[in-house]
């Protein structure tokens, strides 16, 4: 088997609104504290050096994370959202599907008909269960202080299509999966119904699941692939972090 990292890395002065803050320790610094915390003397480790650790404060939604349905409102299907911990594990691992959106520009939409062409072009029907993930490429620019604002998004009813299909969740290579918040935020302004975070918005009446800011997407191929997202557990968490990981079978 090969595996292929579909995550981001977790680091210090990422342009991600709500970036993580890492406080590490190292060996010799732990070795100090330690003594303080526990009695125990630097002395007694060998080369006077302990356990090195960092301490991360992040948002859940922060890095490679799967977003649960209590994210996008308190009811979905007229029931209470699942949040992180409660989402079935079964959602989180299957058959991927990769289709290609590169060639979107910001503050495009990726609507059903895009959907229905791009996998027209892969000669590939979509079967319930499998994991789609939208490549934009957007992930190359992760280290641009503009990052949030250099996607398309899926539009709602591209979003509809896909769940109409049997999937559960939705990946996309970018900040969110809806448009830039510029965007959504230059439609409010003009009056558009419905123009903050639409696609988010389904997830109140439709079960579903998103992975945001996935990466390498390009090193996929179209189908043939295995998706693994299991998110960190968190109590009535709306999202959790994921090592989320695509395995080929070679």
């Amino acid at each position: 088997m090969r595996f292929i990292d579909l995550s981001v890395t977790i680091r210090n002065q990422s342009f991600e609104p709500g970036g993580p803050e890492i406080v590490r320790m190292n060996h010799v610094e732990a070795a100090r504290r330690r003594a303080a915390d526990f009695n125990f003397l630097p002395s007694g480790y060998p080369d006077g050096m302990a356990l090195a650790h960092e301490r991360v404060t992040l948002s859940a939604h922060g890095g490679t994370h799967v977003d649960a349905p209590l994210h996008y409102g308190p009811l979905c299907e007229g029931k209470p959202a699942k949040s992180i911990e409660e989402v079935p594990l079964e959602w989180c691992y299957g058959p991927g599907v990769c289709l290609d959106f590169s060639h979107k520009k910001p503050a495009e939409f990726i609507d059903r008909a895009d959907l229905q062409q791009a996998l027209a072009k892969i000669g590939h029907t979509l079967s319930p269960g499998e994991i789609v993930l939208l490549r934009t490429d957007t992930d190359k620019h992760f280290d641009n202080p503009e990052f949030p604002n250099l996607q398309p998004g899926l539009h709602p009813d591209g979003c509809h299509y896909l769940l109409d299909q049997g999937i559960k969740m939705i990946g996309i290579d970018a900040w969110g999966l809806d448009r830039a918040p510029r965007d959504m935020a230059a439609d409010h302004k003009k009056g558009i119904p419905n123009s903050l975070w639409p696609t988010h918005m389904i997830g109140r009446t439709r079960e579903y699941l998103q992975i945001e800011r996935l990466a390498n997407l390009e090193a996929l191929p179209p189908t043939g692939f295995t998706v693994v997202a299991f998110p960190v557990k968190i109590e009535q968490g709306t999202a959790g972090w994921s090592r989320v990981v695509a395995i080929i079978d070679d």
